[in-house]
């Protein structure tokens, strides 16, 4: 189903009715047979930006704009509609679509309408040893995402998400669990040692285990 046109007349229109009229807005939206969740939006948007919010809509969109309405939805500085009001976006499906493949770690490039709004994928595949390289700098560097990925030649949101794992599970948030398991020597000597030590943990707990069955299986002779 093809989206409705509204001139900007119209909607400007509509949205001053809404604010003087003492009418509700679903009586208004049956009245101009608009949807209730588009009147919203308009409101929206006309709260923050006025008039010129209908008649100069943005049109292009570089990636340092799309990652700043990204982490605002992300830091909880308001909900997807109220952000892609305030910086005016023709939709707030927009915004959605930005958030859902950053956080898939794409990287956000630049956008015009002359162009297509492609999403490329990280420029290059890390070690575990260099994400923690990584997150370490950025951590140390007051969480600059955007000057570490500079530095280390890796997307911003990579950053940003390793950052944010690491914080949330400093044992294993890095840990790289797509495709196939390394084995130990294609791994860094920090990975090996880990292994290692998870490996002497499951054989204790095996030879405890071990032990307890042992241990009912002379009860069990003695009886």
């Amino acid at each position: 189903m093809v989206a409705k046109k509204y001139s900007s007349d119209f909607i400007v229109k509509v949205v001053k009715e809404c604010l003087v009229s003492n009418e509700c807005l679903a009586k208004i939206a049956r009245k101009y047979n608009i949807p209730k969740g588009i009147l919203r939006q308009w409101l929206l948007r006309f709260k923050y930006n006025g008039e010129a919010a209908f008649t100069s809509v943005r049109r292009s969109y570089s990636t340092e704009f799309k990652i700043k309405c990204v982490e605002e939805v992300l830091q909880g500085l308001g909900p997807v509609n109220q952000i892609a009001a305030k910086y005016n976006l023709s939709d707030e499906f927009v915004l959605r679509t930005w958030i859902k493949k950053y956080n898939s770690n794409m990287e956000l490039k630049d956008f015009n309408t002359h162009k297509e709004d492609r999403m490329a994928k990280a420029k290059r595949n890390t070690s575990l040893e260099e994400r923690i390289e990584i997150v370490n700098y950025c951590i140390q560097n007051g969480c600059n995402y955007k000057n570490t990925a500079t530095k280390f030649n890796v997307s911003y949101p990579q950053v940003y998400n390793w950052v944010k794992k690491f914080k949330a599970n400093p044992a294993t948030g890095l840990e790289d669990r797509r495709g196939h398991h390394k084995s130990d020597d294609e791994v860094g000597e920090l990975e090996r040692l880990r292994r290692e030590n998870n490996r002497l943990k499951q054989q204790l707990k095996e030879k405890e285990m071990l032990f307890e069955l042992l241990k009912k299986a002379e009860e069990f002779e003695r009886m």
